[in-house]
């Protein structure tokens, strides 16, 4: 026959105690619950460190008020988010996307003719203003106007016809770097 501990009599008749104790200290009844089916749990592996002759409830009760002050601490640092709210806050596209991103558009911007490179790049890039840009580029500022149009132009169809092969993240950053919709 095989022999059982003392903890197999002994722990059962604490549970209710123990849920009384419990339920003071969370407030919470589901809370409560684990609280003391962790303390006998732990009681459980740690019954060979018992002394017998010591009080069994005392040394319950003292495993239930670390375990619920660990327990504390824990959620102290945790930060309920039900929906997912927070955690969308947290999150960062990859910075891979955004270089390869710039990439395309540095070489669709170098594919432009260069009438309509130089206005693009002057004013897009360095600040130019357009009467800058156009005595810079020795012509008027309806030219420039009407260069830098068609370079958009251009440059938003490179970039789009691009886009439609990659994934929508591609797609996404693209559009915010040319600043189309």
């Amino acid at each position: 026959m095989i022999k059982r501990h003392a903890f197999h009599v002994l722990l059962p008749q604490q549970t209710l105690a123990l849920q009384r104790r419990a339920l003071k200290l969370t407030s919470n009844p589901h809370r409560a619950d684990d609280l003391v089916q962790e303390t006998l749990l732990k009681a459980w592996t740690k019954r060979d460190s018992f002394r017998p002759d010591s009080h069994l409830r005392a040394w319950l009760f003292t495993i239930l008020r670390n375990t619920f002050f660990s327990d504390l601490r824990k959620y102290r640092r945790e930060v309920e988010d039900a929906d997912g709210k927070f955690a969308e806050t947290l999150y960062e596209l990859p910075r891979q996307d955004h270089a390869v991103a710039m990439t395309e558009l540095v070489s669709a911007i170098a594919k432009l003719p260069d009438v309509q490179r130089k206005p693009l790049v002057m004013m897009g890039v360095y600040g130019y203003s357009q009467l800058e840009t156009a005595i810079a580029c020795g012509c008027t500022v309806g030219t420039v106007k009407s260069r830098v149009s068609r370079g958009r132009s251009l440059l938003s169809h490179a970039v789009a016809h691009d886009a439609n092969r990659r994934s929508p993240l591609a797609r996404s950053v693209t559009q915010s770097a040319t600043g189309s919709s």
